[in-house]
């Protein structure tokens, strides 16, 4: 990869579930990394990838200050953090409002202002709401039907308005993700079945019916590295939907069985979340030429071979997995 580009680059929430991955991956394709995050997981995280292209501050994103030492040095930021998923938000709308929406403007504003070049931001599939459409397209309306949706629309409102000469901007919609990582989350679709079916014999399925889309995590970090390559007018003022694979909660189910090769219970019980949708992930094909190749199922052994390797002690209790456990262990504010 001698003859790629080689960013400088922010990373927020770097250690969070897709920051975990995505650090070590841009740190060895020769990027230097700068994490900005307040380490509620665990500060050791990157304890061996520490080195010269490795700088960690620690500290919060509507802190100014912080964003602006966080910002020195830097071309290229890929905007991760915020209070992910909507229970966690709900704890606390107002910290929810505070990071995911009131950090937003000034972050990519002090961005522009210390001469950064790119800025990726993930924003969320979950911005279309419920549609009826069979294929769920980047030029669809956002119905965004939580605070947590709605916030993450706003915000990619926000940066295109901010989008100029030098100053390229890309969204991405991603899908839920799945798979291991070092900075784990057990609250998603994937892994909380891959979980339950390993440490308790049987997957309880709320519904079943409704169409969610996924991502394996490595497919999700590969888009990032990806988009840093580009030249600039292929991805600059573009939204992608970035998913791979469109199942039924029931259908990841039985994939989560069959993958694990294992006598697996699948109970169903009702549910009132009936949200479902079928993302498009056609134009990231056709006009990035990105191609995701990772299955639910590889996710799914992915997981199986680091609870087997002991990677994941107490996967049934431990807040550090469950975002809105921990979010209430800690009250952030």
């Amino acid at each position: 990869m001698s003859d790629s580009k080689k960013w400088s680059v922010l990373v927020t929430g770097g250690a969070g579930y897709v920051g975990s991955a995505l650090v070590p991956r841009l740190l060895e394709a020769g990027h230097k990394v700068t994490v900005l995050d307040l380490y509620l997981y665990g500060e050791d995280l990157f304890r061996d990838l520490r080195g010269p292209n490795l700088r960690e501050v620690k500290g919060d994103l509507r802190d100014a200050d912080t964003v602006a030492r966080a910002l020195d040095g830097v071309d290229a930021v890929i905007h991760l953090a915020c209070i992910s998923n909507d229970p966690s938000y709900d704890l606390d709308p107002d910290l929810g409002q505070s990071i995911n929406h009131g950090a937003f403007l000034p972050l990519v504003r002090a961005a522009k202002a210390a001469g950064v070049k790119r800025f990726v931001y993930a924003s969320s599939s979950s911005v279309y709401g419920i549609k009826d459409e069979a294929q769920v397209t980047e030029d669809l309306p956002l119905e965004p039907l939580t605070d947590y949706s709605k916030f993450k629309a706003l915000c990619e409102e926000e940066l295109l308005g901010e989008r100029g000469d030098g100053f390229v901007t890309c969204i991405i919609r991603p899908s839920t993700v799945c798979g291991y990582a070092p900075r784990l989350r057990l609250d998603l679709t994937v892994n909380i079945l891959t979980n339950h079916a390993i440490n308790n014999g049987r997957i309880t399925v709320f519904g079943g019916g409704q169409k969610r889309p996924n991502i394996h995590i490595q497919d999700m970090v590969g888009l990032y590295l990806f988009l840093l390559q580009q030249p600039d007018e292929k991805i600059d003022g573009k939204t992608f939907n970035a998913g791979y694979e469109n199942f039924t909660v029931m259908e990841i189910a039985e994939m989560v069985r069959h993958a694990l090769g294992a006598e697996v219970d699948i109970v169903v019980t009702p549910t009132d979340d009936n949200r479902s949708y079928h993302v498009s992930s056609e134009k990231m094909r056709r006009e990035l030429g990105f191609e995701p190749s990772h299955t639910i199922e590889d996710a799914v052994r992915d997981l199986k071979a680091a609870f087997d390797a002991g990677l994941v002690p107490d996967p049934m209790t431990d807040p550090v997995y469950y975002n809105i456990k921990l979010m209430q262990k800690v009250h952030l504010h």
